[in-house]
């Protein structure tokens, strides 16, 4: 009943348009009604699955988008690509815009980060005279991969939470795998490719996404040193709480303080509260205005919190349904290992949904009940490589891959020669390296 149900959320929303969250109930209700479960036990299955998602995640994605917006509007993301590009030749501005992305995409959605590079890759390529498509591959393939593979992005921490994975191993993981794949698909590929497709934006569109960089009423804007530790520090706080626990296990005071610091909902808080600061009132700005500020990082991401609590719905019913069981069992009769069972589970979810969280979501939930028992380090492996496959061949059923063919203005079949097979390389390298890593580590 999987593959059914799957069929009708992927026929909803790529044949009739339906919105992912409204398909995502329409699938969860034919599983669970085809799995013979009772209508009330439908119902309150999803409700709890969605509840415990949101529950776990749904404050973490709040607090990143309002992180990303304070870092937009207070000029931090100027201050990071002027340092970035200060000084460089034309033969390693890909590699600096891949640098560039993968800082920006620490804190920021996907579709945030992309267009807050398109003006900056567009000014680039004009002035250096650089193919437009050798420079967006790299942000692209940086973006891509830190939203896959590192919280608290929404697919990674839902992976987490169902595996019972710790954050903090994971994002350092997470980072340590991104590093080859961004650069296979980033500069390496983008080299390669930019001389098979050429591209140029929409004027229109272009005009529409630059920002005029001159302040009209004077306001400073945060250096690089302050930006770039404002967005760390989350990174930082996470990272050391797992350090410590795993470097020096036990009840003293410090492993105390540093599993409350480091706890991402509590590092998140800390971060956004710092932001505040930094990107807000030591700049000037009024109460007023960083509350407006906050605010309006908000309602950009009630769709995502929508799409992901319903499919913690979605997992749920898989869960309680004994399908998940099931693909257990016949996992362990084909004798595929947990990493790649996962990975391709995420792969074939994310092809047909076009949502690499709902594919996160929901082959976590598959994998969830096979990885029970399993270690911090092997958990966070799994969950890097659920989020791996979650960007598999990204096509027509995505909106990241229409946003990447409209700014910067290819065909069809230019995007997918550039954006689907850089997301395939991301995916598989990912895949590669969580392999990697479980035979070093495991």
């Amino acid at each position: 009943m999987v593959g059914v149900a799957i069929v009708v959320i992927v026929t909803l929303i790529s044949v009739l348009d339906f919105h992912p969250f409204v398909a995502l109930i329409a699938g969860s209700l034919v599983l669970g009604i085809g799995a013979g479960m009772g209508l009330d036990k439908v119902v309150e299955a999803f409700g709890d699955g969605m509840g415990s998602t949101l529950g776990s995640t749904g404050a973490l994605i709040a607090l990143g988008a309002v992180l990303g917006k304070l870092l937009a509007d207070s000029g931090a993301v100027n201050s990071i690509v002027d340092r970035f590009t200060a000084r460089s030749g034309a033969r390693s501005l890909p590699w600096r815009m891949a640098l560039i992305a993968v800082v920006i995409g620490l804190p920021m959605f996907f579709e945030v980060g992309l267009v807050l590079l398109v003006p900056l890759i567009v000014v680039m390529s004009r002035r250096t005279a650089t193919p437009l498509v050798r420079l967006a591959v790299p942000a692209l393939a940086g973006l891509g991969a830190l939203h896959a593979f590192v919280p608290p992005h929404p697919g990674p921490l839902v992976a987490v939470d169902a595996l019972h994975a710790d954050v903090g191993t994971t994002l350092g993981l997470g980072l340590i795998a991104a590093v080859p794949a961004v650069i296979i698909a980033g500069p390496l590929y983008g080299n390669y490719i930019a001389k098979r497709v050429h591209s140029e934006p929409p004027a229109a569109l272009v005009e529409s996404l630059v920002v005029d960089e001159e302040n009209s009423d004077g306001r400073r804007t945060p250096s690089f040193t302050v930006s770039l530790l404002t967005i760390a520090l989350p990174v930082v706080l996470m990272i050391a709480k797992s350090v410590v626990d795993i470097a020096f296990p036990g009840d003293a005071w410090y492993n105390t303080v540093l599993d409350f610091l480091g706890n991402p909902l509590v590092a998140m808080f800390l971060a956004v509260l710092v932001a505040m600061t930094t990107f807000g009132y030591a700049l000037g700005t009024s109460r007023a205005e960083v509350r407006s500020i906050v605010s309006s990082g908000l309602p950009p991401v009630a769709g995502i919190l929508l799409i992901v609590g319903a499919g913690g719905g979605f997992k749920q019913l898989i869960v309680d349904s004994g399908v998940a069981d099931a693909i257990g069992k016949g996992a362990a009769e084909a004798n595929i290992p947990l990493l790649v069972l996962g990975w391709l589970v995420a792969v074939l979810i994310r092809l047909a949904t076009g949502s690499a969280t709902v594919a996160t979501t929901a082959a976590a939930g598959i994998i969830a009940p096979m990885a029970a028992g399993t270690g911090q380090v092997e958990a966070s492996l799994l969950a890097l490589a659920v989020g791996a496959g979650s960007l598999f061949f990204s096509h027509v059923n995505d909106a990241g891959f229409w946003l990447s063919k409209e700014y910067f203005g290819m065909s069809v079949a230019q995007n997918v020669k550039t954006w689907s097979v850089l997301s395939t390389l991301v995916a598989v390298v990912g895949l590669a390296m969580a392999l990697l890593m479980h035979a070093v580590l495991v």
